[in-house]
């Protein structure tokens, strides 16, 4: 169920979090200076949720606005059962903090997506890998098994909690959107671990399901949701999610020919109808997964079909620009929105005198910002924040002449605190104002200098103390509601971590200390709750790491048989934050 956060108006978004996923946390060795799919970031994805509703409460032109987040804190474990009456003005976002879940062996769309013809073979491995994980380290050092990327994917006893609370708030998103009696139409679902680089038993790149297919599946055999759109804006290109579209069109085109040939031969029924999802994906051909020049990779992410096969894919690769005004004149206009004119065509092809059969999907990257980290976005192949607005607005329009208005965006990447919370106030700022643009959003609400003076206001001292008081009442405002939303688990997670290993990247030891000697046996720690992403993570010894290294940071594992030569690196500055 989930506790939503009550208001005497019904909001025309939702926001969903999702507590759960905090708990799929890097274990393998303390250090994580390497580790760019965090808890943290759903700190700063808070950080700009809190942000846009301060911006968004002010700048509503009519005076009842003050009410909107008052009853914040008495109303985060309750459930708002109210009925709203279509004379009630709408709230822009409304915040839903959910604790559902689902059981990955037994439910219908999860198998759908991610099971096995001859068993569940990959979700039993999943749930085995999660459960071994801790004494793997112990007895491996590693928890991945041998033929999978160890550089970019990790897991820990409680990452299974993560997944399936990632999976159970994307459903629960479908469900009220496809609701009757739906409040809202529009949602944004910030969970982690990520999905679109998931196929059907093929983890990488962060990911181990696949969350937004798997939205579109539920939709499907839950709802009668016939007709997906899914619209990619991370970075990389979702292979996992083209993967599994591919496969499920497939067997939606099979199954229309021989309903056809049934139908016509045997009786005038109406066929029976597959799912059928339209993939189209805006992405850096150059980064990740095909950065290593893979042929295959590489074809996939450049495939461009609509129709033939019962298959619809259209991918577009991200260029560079010199000037805001070359991005949206030349590269949006001319090129990006032909994401929105072949989804179209999907829609009208596809047609089956039903309008309602359609649900719109968004992966939902950030990580194709101009703030991400430049050890991720090695290409120059980035987006200026409002682009994630006029996405949204564009998107919403689609929505509104396809399906109903409905909408689910999902999180993916992003992984700088900066291009996480200006990503995700452009995209919620978007989804607010609507098409019409009919609420108030300023374009100024991302600038630089505002998202510095947010870093700072929401800095925590040691004590747990705001650093500054800030002056601005939105500043102010965004402190109140994000130390509403930014709640930290009630308990400390024991997990297992092995000491550091000596080709760390920070040599710790002074010169002529003796090194510490290493040891294969586990360490059992208690995390703290600030080990999560709350309000506590951001101190001063968290701010003096270096960057990441980029998506795949090589594996640095002891070697017994030899003694290899100390290895010194030097770091680039660390990237304004």
């Amino acid at each position: 169920m989930a506790a939503q956060l009550d208001s005497s108006a019904r909001a025309s978004t939702k926001v969903y979090l999702q507590e759960a996923c905090l708990r799929h946390q890097f274990i393998r060795s303390k250090d994580t200076s390497n580790i760019v799919e965090r808890p943290q970031r759903l700190r700063a994805i808070n950080v700009g949720i809190s942000a846009v509703l301060a911006r968004l409460e002010n700048a509503q032109p009519s005076s009842d606005a003050e009410s909107y987040h008052d009853q914040l804190v008495n109303a985060l474990n309750r459930i708002n059962l109210n009925n709203h009456s279509s004379q009630v003005p709408e709230r822009p976002l409304e915040i839903v903090k959910s604790s559902e879940t689902v059981d990955i062996l037994h439910h219908r769309a999860v198998k759908f997506v991610h099971g096995d013809v001859d068993g569940d073979v990959y979700l039993e491995k999943l749930i085995k890998w999660t459960k071994e994980s801790r004494q793997k380290i112990a007895d491996d050092g590693c928890e991945i098994p041998p033929g999978l990327p160890k550089g970019d994917l990790y897991l820990c006893p409680t990452s299974l909690e993560a997944i399936q609370g990632a999976l159970g708030t994307v459903c629960e998103a479908v469900d009220h959107l496809c609701s009757p009696s739906a409040s809202h139409s529009r949602a944004f679902v910030a969970v982690r671990p990520p999905g679109h680089h998931c196929g059907e038993d093929t983890p990488s790149g962060f990911c181990f399901v696949n969350n937004v297919v798997v939205g579109a599946a539920h939709a499907h055999l839950q709802h009668g949701i016939n007709r997906a759109v899914i619209f990619d804006i991370d970075l990389h290109h979702g292979n996992g999610t083209q993967s599994l579209i591919w496969q499920i069109n497939e067997e939606s085109y099979r199954l229309k020919l021989e309903e056809e040939f049934r139908v016509s031969s045997e009786s005038n029924e109406k066929p029976k109808q597959g799912l059928q999802i339209f993939y189209g994906s805006l992405h850096d051909v150059l980064s990740y997964p095909c950065e290593d020049g893979n042929p295959t990779l590489i074809q996939a992410a450049s495939v461009s079909i609509h129709g033939p096969h019962g298959q619809y894919v259209e991918n577009i690769h991200l260029l560079p620009y010199q000037s805001e005004d070359e991005f949206w004149t030349e590269l949006y206009e001319k090129q990006y929105s032909a994401l929105f004119t072949r989804a179209k065509s999907f829609i009208e092809q596809t047609a089956n005198g039903d309008p309602n059969d359609v649900l719109v999907f968004i992966s939902c990257g950030f990580d194709a910002s101009e703030h991400e980290y430049p050890s991720m976005s090695r290409h120059a192949r980035h987006v200026p924040t409002s682009f994630y607005r006029r996405f949204a607005r564009d998107a919403l329009r689609f929505a509104e002449a396809h399906s109903g208005g409905r909408l689910l965006s999902v999180l993916e990447g992003g992984y700088s605190d900066r291009a996480l919370t200006s990503g995700v106030m452009s995209w919620l700022a978007g989804l607010a104002e609507g098409p019409n643009q009919s609420v108030p959003v300023d374009e100024s609400w991302w600038k630089v200098e505002n998202l510095v003076a947010l870093e700072k206001a929401i800095k925590k001292r040691r004590g747990g103390r705001n650093s500054v008081s800030p002056a601005e009442p939105w500043l102010q405002r965004t402190q109140e509601i994000f130390a509403s939303i930014d709640t930290a688990p009630k308990h400390a997670t024991p997990v297992s971590v092995v000491p550091p290993l000596r080709m760390a990247l920070r040599d710790r030891t002074r010169p002529g200390s003796a090194k510490p000697e290493i040891k294969k046996e586990a360490v059992e720690v208690q995390l703290s709750d600030s080990s999560f992403a709350t309000s506590e993570s951001s101190s001063d010894e968290e701010e003096n790491q270096p960057p990441p290294l980029g998506n795949n940071p090589p594996l640095r594992a002891p070697s017994p048989a030899k003694r290899l030569p100390r290895v010194v690196l030097k770091l680039g500055p660390r990237p304004e934050t």
